[in-house]
Parts: C-alpha cells; structure tokens; sequence
C-alpha cells in the first residue's frame, strides 16, 4: 500500500527535477536536471535485486540486529550495510535505506551534475548550490520549523533520519527524530538508527550524541523529542520557511 509522504515537501527545490521511483518497498523521491525516471528505476531494481538474491543465500542478513562480515563474493551494496552497520554497532538491514539512496544517486551523477535521492528520510545529496532541507519529527512541536542548511563544498553527502514515532522502521527509542549527516549515506542511515535506539527520553539527548560524536565518519547529528533538542558537529540549523 502506498503511503504519501507529505514531509518530502519540506526539501524539494525549484531549480530541480522531481519524480517517484517505487519497487515494492523502495520508495524513492529523486530530484535531478531532468527526469531520469527509466535510469532511476533501473538503478535502483538492480540494487533492490543484488540485496534480495544476498538474503536469499544468507537469510540471517534480513534479520539480525547485531553486525554481521560481508560473505565472500558479496556485492558492493552489501559490503557497504556490513561496513557501516560495523561501526553503528546494528545489523545490517538497518543502512538498506541510506544505502539505495546513495548507490541509485551515484548512477544519477551519470547523468545528472545534482542530485538528490530521499528514501523514507534517508537523503543521499550532491548539490551545486546551498540547500535547505526542512526537518519533519513527526508531532514534535519543533516539526518543520527547523531546516538542516547544506553547502556544495560537502557533496556528496547522506542526511538520514531515524525515528521511534515516525513511519514503520525498527526503532527501540522513542525520539522524534535521530538525525546524523556523514560523507556515507550507509553510515549516517546506520548511525541514525543505532542513535535514534538510544533515546528514550530528553535526558537521553546528551550520551546519544556523544555515542554518534565518536563513530568515524560522522560529521554531525541532531536529536528531537518532544520540545527539546540536541546538536553537535557540523549541523547548521536554520528556520524551515
């Protein structure tokens, strides 16, 4: 069943491109020069595909929630979960999203000199220009009043959000939203998770951020729940409108 996502309004731009690639549970909003709709779906049907035939032969890589070694032989994209998923202290599955997003966008580049792929809130980003993306926590009162401003010179880049009141994903926290920015879109999709689990109340927001703070690779991360809200690293927060 499709469900709207009516937060991805809150980072599409006027000077871009946007469409929708859906394939069973992939759901991904794209902006580019133009619409790459047919080389977006192939794209990401091959990804989707090369997860699908890796669980089929290791089925324990769909469900473990602790981290597992890429088995020899395994493609780049699952490399990559294992990696990530590594350094988060998670299972694997918990970068799929971060990790579509960053794969299918680096064939986009092919085509296209910007580039934005969200799936589910994981933002995989390459801008030629500054940006504002709007930070949806679902009833959190700070919902879409703040924006994460990005800049060209970190391109590219992943801006994933995790959250344990939003959307269907596993989550053992309750923040509102868990945000992390990192060069690897796999990365800050894990981070996010692990991130977002940590959090079960607003005295939280301080040892989740120092957990995120430490994982190479992490440039900055955001934490929201309820009324409050954490920061550290990287993060330029600017006013949604």
């Amino acid at each position: 069943m499709y469900e709207e996502r009516l937060y991805r309004n809150t980072f599409k731009s006027a000077n871009l491109t946007f469409f929708d690639v859906c394939i069973n549970e992939t759901d991904l909003c794209i902006g580019a020069r133009s619409n790459l709709y047919n080389q977006a779906f192939e794209a990401a049907k091959m990804y989707r595909s090369q997860i699908e035939t890796y669980i089929r032969v290791y089925p324990e890589f769909l469900t473990s929630l602790v981290p597992l070694k890429a088995h020899p032989g395994a493609p780049p994209i699952v490399i990559g979960m294992c990696e990530a998923a590594q350094k988060a202290h998670v299972g694997p599955m918990a970068a799929v999203a971060g990790a579509i997003s960053e794969m299918t966008g680096l064939e986009m580049l092919k085509y296209s000199d910007e580039v934005i792929v969200e799936n589910g809130g994981d933002i995989f980003i390459s801008t030629r220009s500054t940006r504002k993306i709007g930070i949806y926590a679902g009833k959190s009162p700070l919902s879409e009043r703040l924006a994460l401003e990005v800049t060209p010179d970190k391109s590219p880049f992943g801006v994933c959000t995790s959250s344990g009141t939003v959307g269907h994903s596993l989550s053992f926290g309750k923040a509102d939203a868990a945000l992390i920015v990192s060069g690897s879109a796999f990365l800050a999709d894990a981070v996010a998770t692990a991130t977002g689990n940590i959090v079960k109340s607003p005295g939280d927001i301080e040892h989740a951020l120092e957990f995120a703070s430490k994982i190479d690779g992490v440039e900055g991360a955001l934490i929201i729940i309820g009324d409050k809200f954490g920061v550290w690293g990287d993060i330029k927060l600017t006013s949604y409108v």
